[in-house]
């Protein structure tokens, strides 16, 4: 299972909130490249990118802070937030983003899903963000009536490189990952699925290890590495310790 770091931007910084509520802001890096440098020395293999200010706006808005961090390491990086059309995605593509994710677009323009993995199979993610079991778009500012799982299945059969499954109620709050619903989405579908939200401690990445067999490929961690309170060399040992005892 992969430790995949996030590397959320606001106004080019590189900051954390709670819940998705832009207010609550920690900044932690004004420096976004030195600090996806710093990951990439511990051993990440995958860097999460998010573009805040343009989840909000429905537009990219950190792409000088983005570029620069793709230009800054070797590891892949995947990147979500303001992806609404294909020109978009193509552009990050071409940036040297490994893969983009669509989040809010799956739910509002299905069609731009499809063509999206029709035109680069293998380099879109579907962002699935939750509050209680229902899908919240636009920068997690609204709530739909649609469950996460049902629009899991709707793309079940695209050419998806993986699902980012969030859990919004403990995303930045470091109180735990929800284990049993993510379980639940992994298991109706066969696409690989990365989890987040609510990683506080090496105990929660412990938890999640199991859910490896049922299809959970990595989990992204954020507030948790700034803070401390999880340290990113001893969390991929760990999970590298699971995989080898497996």
């Amino acid at each position: 299972m992969l430790i995949i770091p996030a590397i959320d931007l606001k106004e080019g910084k590189c900051v954390r909130l709670e819940r998705g509520e832009m207010s609550t802001a920690t900044i932690y890096s004004e420096d976004p490249a030195a600090t996806a440098q710093r990951w990439e020395a511990e051993g990440a293999q995958l860097l999460h990118v998010v573009d805040l200010d343009g989840a909000f706006a429905k537009e990219p808005k950190n792409r000088e802070a983005i570029a620069a961090i793709v230009q800054s390491v070797d590891v892949p990086v995947q990147l979500g937030g303001g992806v609404r059309t294909v020109e978009t995605l193509s552009a990050y593509l071409e940036l040297g983003v490994e893969r983009v994710v669509i989040g809010t677009a799956a739910h509002s323009n299905p069609e731009l899903l499809v063509q999206a993995c029709e035109l680069f199979p293998g380099k879109v993610v579907l962002g699935i963000d939750s509050r209680k079991g229902r899908v919240a778009v636009e920068g997690w500012s609204k709530t739909t009536e649609v469950g996460s799982v049902e629009l899991a299945a709707r793309f079940g059969n695209l050419a998806l490189a993986a699902i980012v499954y969030t859990d919004i109620s403990r995303d930045g709050m470091q109180t735990g990952p929800n284990i049993e619903a993510t379980r639940q989405l992994a298991r109706s579908v066969s696409i690989p699925v990365i989890a987040s939200g609510g990683v506080g401690s090496l105990e929660h990445i412990r938890a999640l290890l199991p859910l490896e067999r049922d299809g959970v490929v990595g989990v992204i961690a954020g507030r948790a590495l700034y803070a401390g309170s999880v340290d990113l060399g001893e969390a991929i040992a760990l999970a590298k310790g699971k995989a080898q005892r497996a």
